[in-house]
């Protein structure tokens, strides 16, 4: 450590940067001005190296050998301090700034109405009392809400960052959302009147899909999509009676929508309380283990397509857009759903079918 600190325009010297001044005047060794001060060696190369502060103790000899008061060096160490607090500051303040700047500020200010902000340190102060962090670097520690898989290089700082602030808007939302206690059978009961939904416009369906979370003990969250988040969809419990279920609008067709919805549904009956789930586009940022996953996504396909039905229409690359539109009228299931499947299943193409493909506006 240095007995001089520096950041930008703000400089601080430690009372050992006076006594090194003060030795060399002297003409004597650091070893020799030791015994003179009434003090070790090494107590006072600390000193000299700005590793350890000036004390009263230290303070009295100082004041007696060199005829100064013992104020004079105690208020040097307090300079010193107050201008290490100024750096400290001015560093947090810069480093929160970066983070910041990859956070699109509008989105909260139009989903949660932040106020405006003049300053990048009016945003700061706004977004930590929003997000209910001392510091916008929270964001960034591997523990807070969730933790990514590691050792990967091409995770992103802005995807952390973004992803963990999108799941804390998540949570604050579902905080406004009165819920019963969880009941995991009355929501799997609820599951065939959810899945027959697909066929309905969001107008019809999201209001009777909210009222039917909310009496199972799930507050269900659709949020707009949050710029780098990275996240489609996250489970997390509160508690043992409460569980939040948050999914964004991001391309947002009836084929993705459904799916992704059943596949949190499942993590939700997974019960796993300890453990956030987030199901993420970005292969880095998945965050749950594999079995878990696969099972929420073979609890998707099945529930929206039961695989005897599936394995009976028995479908090819020569299936026509009418026999899906069939096939999906006769099974109950929006045709987007079952073209989606096909295409995941790489039996027909990815272009195809797009007139099948209902985009959903969801209204906040």
């Amino acid at each position: 450590m240095s007995n001089i600190m520096n950041y930008k325009d703000i400089m601080a010297f430690h009372p050992g940067y006076y006594i090194a001044e003060i030795i060399e005047d002297m003409g004597v060794t650091q070893a020799e001005f030791a015994v003179r001060m009434g003090t070790t060696s090494k107590t006072l190369s600390q000193l000299v190296n700005g590793q350890a502060n000036i004390s009263n103790d230290l303070a009295q000899k100082l004041s007696t050998m060199l005829g100064t008061s013992i104020d004079f060096w105690l208020n040097l160490q307090s300079a010193f301090d107050e201008k290490i607090i100024e750096i400290n500051k001015a560093k947090t303040m810069d480093e929160q700034a970066e983070i910041v700047e990859v956070i699109d500020y509008s989105y909260f200010v139009k989903l949660v109405n932040l106020p405006a902000a003049k300053s990048v340190r009016e945003k700061i102060a706004n977004l930590c009392s929003f997000f209910r962090i001392a510091d916008l670097r929270i964001l960034k520690q591997s523990d807070f809400l969730v933790n990514f898989r590691t050792g990967i290089a091409t995770v992103e700082d802005k995807n952390i960052i973004n992803s963990r602030a999108w799941l804390q808007t998540a949570l604050n939302v579902a905080a406004e959302i009165e819920t019963a206690p969880f009941n995991a059978e009355k929501l799997k009961a609820y599951i065939p009147e959810i899945r027959a939904m697909t066929i309905q416009d969001p107008e019809v369906f999201l209001p009777r899909l909210r009222k039917i979370f909310s009496d199972c003990g799930v507050a269900f969250v659709l949020l707009p999509y949050l710029k780098n988040a990275g996240i489609n969809g996250a489970v997390k419990w509160i508690n043992q009676d409460r569980v939040v279920l948050a999914m964004n609008d991001r391309r947002l067709n009836a084929d993705t929508f459904w799916f992704s919805l059943f596949h949190e549904i499942k993590h939700v009956l997974q019960q796993k309380t300890k453990t956030v789930f987030v199901s993420s586009s970005k292969q880095e940022m998945k965050a749950m283990d594999e079995k878990l996953e696969e099972e929420a996504d073979i609890f998707a396909q099945n529930t929206l397509i039961p695989i005897r039905d599936y394995r009976q229409f028995a479908p090819s690359k020569y299936t026509s857009d009418a026999e899906i539109i069939a096939f999906a009228k006769k099974i109950g299931i929006h045709p987007g759903v079952v073209a989606g499947r096909l295409q995941h299943d790489h039996i027909i193409a990815p272009n195809r079918c797009s007139n099948l493909k209902q985009q959903y506006k969801i209204v906040m």
